[in-house]
């Protein structure tokens, strides 16, 4: 009879069935022809808009509990069809701009549906789903003086800002603020106050960034501390070398993302962990200038030779892929246009758009095929994407499958006017989804719209 000690713990247990399902579709996959590896490596495009398509025209009688994230519905869904490059129809779009609308409330921010309490990371959603809609219509929709008001009503004495009216302060809450009012515009100093002070007492011993003083490093509440830093201007402040050290970590044996230490793998974090790597590539001088080198190298990404983009992790063994990989040493010289000038309180305004437009000499700190590895064949379904094997799809995990998947395939690339090589996309070209603005998580030439929309108006 097994002891206790050769059961293991319920969390070993869970990671070692976890762990044998993943190596269960990989050896599977391993052992097809190359021809049938490629057909399965495909992106499912047209069913995975099908499925979302039909979810943002009626839900069943299950997505009641929740009620009140119905502008996150929108986004999930809205923003998952952008990025397989494609839109909603007339019909749906003027639905979709009608209900934000009247979920906005008549002091600012929006509700979890109409006549709800308005709430940052609801209104975090809408916004997000009115830019990815697009046009003058949806665009001119955001009242963003009153929402300019909710925010600063939502700032909290800490430094911090409060989800809603009497709601929890958290690195959340900063972010959804902080990435909203740069997105529309409306950022400054007053907004920007004492926000730095809360997210650098959120980083914890290991690096990573968690949701409050106190608490344990998430992949989330990393994403969402580094993201608000950056475009606040303080972004040196926080210990980026430990923070890249904690992040390049919580790629396991499965190829995916965990989202804490000891954590199971989940596809979410695709988007959550990979974005974190996807930001810490562009801020590299401020990681060489913390630890003091002063001698940077060049360094290329991978070409179309590097690898056989069908098969290149997947081995025999126990693991998708040998160790840390290489490249997650390697620093490399990055031109200072596009990186954040942290010598004075930011424009936060134009470090989204000044952000992205810099050049990016540094590989990825993470293995980014075998990332989309675990994206499509242990996440992708017959329509929509889901956390790990064993789970159901859902829209949440489509949404930053997708968001993950298109990080990965654009983690190579130099600048954002160049597409990815095809070595760096897994399985067939077409696989190619739209690229991410990685700070706001909306696709890029919907982010330029918004951005001279807002500047101008």
């Amino acid at each position: 009879m097994a002891t206790e000690m050769e059961r293991g713990t319920k969390t070993q247990e869970d990671q070692w069935m976890v762990q044998s399902q993943v190596f269960q579709i990989y050896d599977l996959f391993r052992r097809i022809p190359p021809n049938s590896q490629f057909a399965i490596l495909e992106l499912q495009r047209d069913k995975h808009i099908e499925y979302l398509t039909k979810g943002l025209k009626q839900l069943s009688r299950s997505f009641t509990v929740l009620d009140a994230n119905r502008p996150w519905l929108c986004y999930w869904i809205l923003h998952s069809i952008a990025l397989l490059r494609d839109s909603v129809d007339d019909k749906l779009e003027n639905d979709c701009i009608d209900f934000l609308s009247r979920c906005q409330d008549s002091k600012g921010g929006y509700g979890g549906g109409p006549d709800q309490m308005p709430h940052l990371a609801t209104t975090y959603a809408a916004v997000n789903s009115l830019i990815t809609l697009g046009g003058h219509r949806s665009l001119s929709s955001i009242n963003r003086r009153k929402l300019y008001e909710f925010f600063m009503r939502m700032k909290d004495r800490s430094g911090g800002f409060r989800m809603h009216e009497g709601g929890e302060v958290d690195v959340r809450a900063c972010y959804t603020a902080i990435s909203t009012a740069s997105v529309l515009n409306i950022l400054d100093d007053e907004l920007i106050q004492n926000v730095g002070d809360y997210i650098l007492s959120c980083q914890t011993y290991e690096g990573g960034i968690a949701g409050e003083p106190g608490s344990e490093a998430h992949g989330g509440y990393t994403f969402c501390g580094l993201a608000a830093m950056i475009l606040i201007n303080e972004v040196n402040r926080l210990d980026l070398p430990a923070l890249t050290n904690w992040v390049v970590f919580r790629q396991g044996v499965e190829c995916g993302f965990q989202g804490r230490t000891n954590k199971l793998v989940d596809g979410c974090y695709s988007f959550w962990q990979g974005g974190v790597a996807a930001l810490i590539q562009r801020l590299h001088l401020t990681v060489n200038e913390q630890m003091g080198q002063s001698n940077i190298l060049e360094c290329e990404c991978s070409t179309d030779s590097d690898y056989d983009s069908t098969n290149s992790v997947i081995s025999e063994g126990e693991q998708c892929y040998e160790g840390t990989p290489s490249h997650v040493n390697e620093t490399c010289q990055l031109q200072e246009e596009g990186q954040p000038n942290t010598s004075h309180p930011a424009d936060g305004n134009n470090v989204g758009y000044n952000f992205i437009k810099g050049h990016v000499y540094m590989r990825p700190l993470f293995d980014n095929i075998a990332l989309q590895h675990y994206i499509l064949l242990c996440s992708q379904e017959e329509g929509g994407f889901r956390d790990k094997p064993g789970k159901t799809r859902d829209y949440y995990h489509t949404c930053y499958c997708l968001s993950g998947l298109s990080v990965c395939q654009y983690s190579c690339t130099k600048d954002v006017e160049s597409p990815p090589l095809p070595g760096d996309v897994l399985g067939p070209y077409s696989n190619l989804v739209e690229r991410v603005h990685p700070l706001y998580n909306v696709v890029l030439d919907r982010y330029y719209e918004a951005h001279e929309f807002f500047t101008r108006s």
